[in-house]
């Protein structure tokens, strides 16, 4: 379903602020799972997200989206097979729009765009159905701004929004980080819902420990632009928050003890 081969990204090449983003990282996820990523601030798992999306090209590697090599392919147009949602409530909505109105818009994700009424009466009670069903009394004010909700509800939106036509992929960058801890755990329960329901092909960043143990099929820890955890199966199912934070001082000690060892090289041809 999805498939990167050696993907390597470096920003600001050649200068003092090079940043070695990816470092020749290979990832397959198969259709209908569910994987979280996790990793420290600079680890690479923004950078693996915005590279599968299009957001820039690649240095090497390839990118494989749905039988589709779309390593070239221009943001806009893997935005057909993707759905994303990203931290900022206020991004991927159009703030003016009703809540109806920014459904609408999201149905025809990837058609042509014509000249007709968006909204019959029939997809009216349809849409006002998936909205009630998300269990936010929203369902009753699809005349309502989006720009005027709060950012738990609009989030969540975005997150139906998403997933209104069922995407090859979706995308969910961090999407709790910038939620009080109520609205985060509400949207956490509909995106489970609705990923299991629709049997969604998922990539999660987050940086939140106990999502990470207790979403997805599968986690992928990176470090350094790199992937160096990859646990699945009953190790997943039995994972625990304390688990993943003992690893993350394994790979630290393991990284300093690297550092350590390359300055002690250097030092002795000077």
């Amino acid at each position: 379903m999805l498939e990167l081969r050696d993907a390597t990204k470096t920003f600001l090449p050649g200068t003092a602020n090079e940043v070695r983003a990816l470092r020749g990282v290979s990832l397959r996820i198969e259709a209908g799972e569910f994987v979280v990523v996790i990793g420290t601030n600079g680890s690479g798992k923004s950078t693996l997200l915005n590279a599968v999306a299009g957001m820039f090209v690649l240095d090497e590697g390839r990118v494989e989206l749905a039988g589709h090599d779309v390593t070239r392919w221009a943001e806009h147009r893997r935005a057909k097979l993707i759905g994303r949602v990203f931290q900022n409530p206020f991004h991927g909505t159009a703030p003016s729009l009703t809540i109806l109105e920014n459904l609408a818009l999201a149905l025809r994700r990837g058609q042509t765009r014509g000249l007709g009424w968006a909204v019959s009466r029939r997809l009216h009670d349809e849409l006002r159905e998936r909205v009630r069903q998300m269990s936010l009394n929203l369902e009753d004010r699809l005349d309502t701004p989006i720009g005027s909700l709060s950012g738990g509800q609009r989030q969540s939106l975005t997150l139906l929004m998403a997933s209104l036509v069922k995407p090859q992929l979706l995308l969910l960058d961090e999407h709790t980080a910038a939620l009080d801890p109520k609205s985060a755990d509400q949207v956490i329960r509909l995106t489970e819902q609705i990923v299991r329901r629709d049997r969604l092909t998922t990539l999660m960043v987050t940086h939140s420990m106990h999502q990470a143990a207790n979403l997805g099929d599968r986690l992928v820890m990176m470090s350094n632009g790199q992937v160096v955890c990859d646990i699945a199966g009953s190790e997943k199912l039995s994972l625990r928050p304390e688990d993943l934070l003992a690893r993350f001082e394994d790979i630290r000690r393991a990284e300093l003890l690297d550092e350590t060892a390359a300055d002690m090289l250097l030092k002795s041809y000077v």
